[in-house]
C-alpha cells in the first residue's frame, strides 16, 4: 500500500504540461479538449516548442497507478445497491451513478456504510425524502408543545 501512495503522490507532481488546442485563444466556440493538429503548416504539428507540446506516452503516469483515485482507491461505478456485494473496502471506493435518483441513492450510501466501503461523491440526503420533512415536523409540535 505504501508503494502505492507513493506513485499516486510521484504521479500528481508530475510537471505534465496543460495540452492546449491549436487557435483554443482565438475563438471562443472551440472547446477545451485535446484535438492534434493536422494541418501541412501547423508549428504545433511539427512541435516548436513555443506552440504548445503534444500528447506523448513519456507523460502517463505509472501502470500501477494508472487510472486510481487520488485518494488510493480504485473506483468502481453503482448503479444498483446489488452492485456492493462483492467490493474490497480497502482497495476500492464506490462512485455512484448520476442517473440514479435520491431514494435509491440513500439506499447505497446507507448499505455502503454498513460495508466500511467509502462513497467518492455523497451527498446528504436528510432533507430529499418525504419522511424526513414528516419527521422534522412531528418534532417541531413535539418542542413547542414543551
Amino acid at each position: 500500500m505504501d508503494e502505492r501512495k507513493r506513485l499516486i503522490r510521484v504521479r500528481t507532481r508530475h510537471n505534465k504540461p496543460a495540452f492546449k488546442r491549436r487557435g483554443l485563444h482565438r475563438k471562443v466556440k472551440l472547446a477545451d479538449v485535446w484535438r492534434r493538429p493536422r494541418g501541412l503548416q501547423s508549428k504545433q504539428r511539427r512541435q516548436f516548442r513555443a506552440k504548445g507540446a503534444l500528447p506523448r506516452p513519456g507523460y502517463g503516469s505509472p501502470a500501477a497507478v494508472r487510472g486510481m483515485h487520488p485518494s488510493g482507491y480504485e473506483e468502481v461505478r453503482v448503479f444498483t445497491p446489488a452492485d456492493l456485494a462483492g467490493l474490497n473496502p480497502d482497495l476500492q471506493a464506490i462512485r455512484i451513478a448520476g442517473s440514479v435518483g435520491n431514494r435509491k441513492r440513500g439506499d447505497i450510501q446507507t448499505q455502503a456504510m454498513e460495508l466500511g466501503l467509502k462513497v467518492l461523491n455523497a451527498k446528504d440526503l436528510t432533507h430529499a425524502t418525504p419522511e424526513a420533512a414528516e419527521f422534522e415536523e412531528e418534532e417541531e409540535e413535539v418542542n413547542e408543545d414543551e
